[in-house]
């Protein structure tokens, strides 16, 4: 499921688009049907956490930027103008086409969670709420810390998923830092305590950063299928410490995938006031 570790490496893959001349656009979203990037150029493109921007400026006009969210199912595709599209027409989102010498390229996001365009003057003011990137180049730990601290009665594994305290974890990687810290995702910020943050956020940084560039997540070591998590998805297989068999619960109700978590009773004992 698209994670920080996901988006990095679709900005990296995206990033023959710097410099390019947009030769057609169609943003189908009825808020910004009206926006047209063509003519402009491609200035920059980046992600931050789970989101991805585009920068787009030509002359004469105030320099824009196109922001998208990938959520469950959205994608990229990326082929020559006229190929047939691989997925259906009525699932783009994006349409952008850009110059090549060797054939317009064209790019269609499918199915994206969000689209929005705003001024770059704008980006901190609409952007600022987002937690510290756990993939910039340098992560600010005090200040992911202290946003997580912030709010001591709310569940740790809940805190992670807040893009808010901290951008780029999913449940995926929520899952198996909870593990790889010994900790039960329903335990409070408070009773982890400044150290067992702190802790957490290294994990999560030291796992997304060794998955940034690699085509299959692996947070075990292990890239051999069915061996590369230790607990997510793993609902009454063995713990690969202690051999209990991992559970799966909700923590703060049913109906959103987010909200599944995986646990080992043994590794990560759950706090008695538990009923998830």
């Amino acid at each position: 499921m698209p994670e920080g570790d996901s988006v990095y490496q679709l900005s990296k893959r995206l990033q023959f688009m710097t410099g390019r001349e947009v030769t057609r656009c169609s943003l189908r979203v009825p808020r910004f049907a009206t926006v047209d990037f063509t003519g402009m150029t491609v200035e920059r493109v980046w992600p931050y956490g789970k989101h991805l921007f585009m920068q787009f400026a030509a002359d004469g006009h105030e320099p824009q930027i196109l922001h998208t969210h990938l959520k469950m199912e959205g994608t990229w595709s990326v082929h020559r103008v006229g190929a047939r599209w691989s997925k259906p027409g009525h699932t783009a989102r994006v349409v952008l086409q850009l110059a090549d010498p060797a054939g317009d390229i064209e790019l269609v996001g499918h199915s994206l969670g969000l689209v929005d365009v705003f001024p770059v003057r704008l980006f901190d003011s609409e952007m600022g709420y987002l937690g510290p990137d756990l993939l910039a180049s340098t992560f600010d730990m005090d200040e992911a810390t202290r946003r997580i601290l912030a709010d001591p009665g709310r569940e740790i594994g809940r805190s992670l998923l807040d893009q808010q305290r901290v951008a780029g974890i999913g449940n995926e990687y929520r899952a198996e830092i909870c593990f790889l810290a010994g900790v039960h995702p329903a335990r409070t910020v408070g009773e982890i305590g400044e150290d067992g943050v702190v802790k957490m956020l290294r994990i999560a940084r030291r796992l997304m950063w060794a998955n940034k560039d690699e085509v299959k997540r692996v947070t075990t070591g292990v890239k051999r299928a069915g061996e590369t998590s230790y607990v997510f998805g793993r609902n009454n297989k063995p713990c690969r410490r202690c051999t209990t068999l991992i559970k799966q619960g909700f923590l703060g109700g049913q109906g959103d995938l987010e909200r599944v978590i995986w646990w080992c009773p043994s590794c990560q004992p759950a706090p008695d006031t538990w009923d998830g």
